[in-house]
């Protein structure tokens, strides 16, 4: 009991009320509400996420030809799944999903039906120990790190403040990839609607999630080095956008949220 953290609000289980899903308590639906309060576009910016973490990944599948995904910060299941997206395009695709949070690992088997040729797998580890998470995942076995990876930290590093040495956190993740791996990231930012983003950051912090939303500029100090794929850190449903991938007719503000994918060379 405890360790699901049913008696205070938890982040994956308010998104997952957020896009309409069934797997949260009511702890979880009051913490809600009161980020709708504040941001009624939150439910927006939550779909036009999944639409971008969607696009991208089918991108490096595709046209970049990524057959390893590195999916840390996954949250709770909800169709269809990363592994899903990229083994429709390339069937022998292997995907490790990482999360801290023991609520996943409840629902971890929707997770693992991978399809024949691929495989997935699940770890459990904590991303502001990026030293460790790569020991678990390079013994797990899923992943060869020694050849190209996506590695996906979408709607992760908002939870991961300065004083948990966020950028520290990428940077060692990424220094352990092959060149030509893939980094891909989702960030929450205050830039179009400041005095809401500091309410909602107020609901997490007092519900025992701290919260820190950042500028465009410090989101692209994530990519330090490394080279962005056109159209560079743009807010999320303007990155390659394609037909009916996402909410439409949306403002900069109902998002709320960059994006970028870049390449180590």
């Amino acid at each position: 009991m405890d360790r699901l953290r049913q008696d205070l609000p938890h982040s994956a289980r308010m998104y997952d009320y957020y896009l309409g899903g069934n797997t949260n308590y009511a702890v979880d639906r009051d913490a809600a509400e009161q980020v709708i309060l504040s941001f009624p576009a939150v439910r927006t910016a939550a779909r036009v996420n999944r639409a971008f973490v969607h696009r991208s990944a089918r991108l490096l599948a595709r046209d970049h030809g990524i057959r390893q995904f590195l999916d840390i910060g996954t949250g709770i299941p909800t169709a269809p799944n990363l592994h899903e997206v990229v083994q429709r395009e390339a069937p022998d695709a292997r995907v490790t999903y990482v999360d801290n949070d023991p609520i996943v690992l409840v629902y971890a088997d929707s997770l693992l039906r991978s399809s024949p040729e691929g495989a997935t797998c699940y770890v459990e580890a904590d991303a502001t120990d990026p030293v460790h998470l790569l020991d678990v995942v390079r013994r797990d076995g899923c992943l060869d790190l020694t050849r190209p990876v996506g590695l996906s930290l979408n709607a992760l590093l908002h939870f991961v403040p300065d004083d948990r040495d966020a950028y520290g956190v990428v940077k060692t993740l990424v220094g352990a990839l092959a060149s030509g791996s893939y980094l891909t990231i989702s960030h929450c930012t205050p830039d179009f609607a400041p005095e809401e983003w500091a309410a909602i950051e107020d609901v997490y912090t007092k519900g025992g999630t701290p919260l820190q939303v950042r500028s465009r500029s410090e989101v692209t100090e994530f990519f330090t080095g490394l080279e962005l794929l056109d159209p560079g850190v743009e807010v999320a449903h303007r990155w390659n956008p394609e037909p009916a991938s996402g909410p439409s007719l949306i403002t900069d503000a109902d998002a709320s949220l960059y994006a970028g994918v870049a390449r180590k060379r």
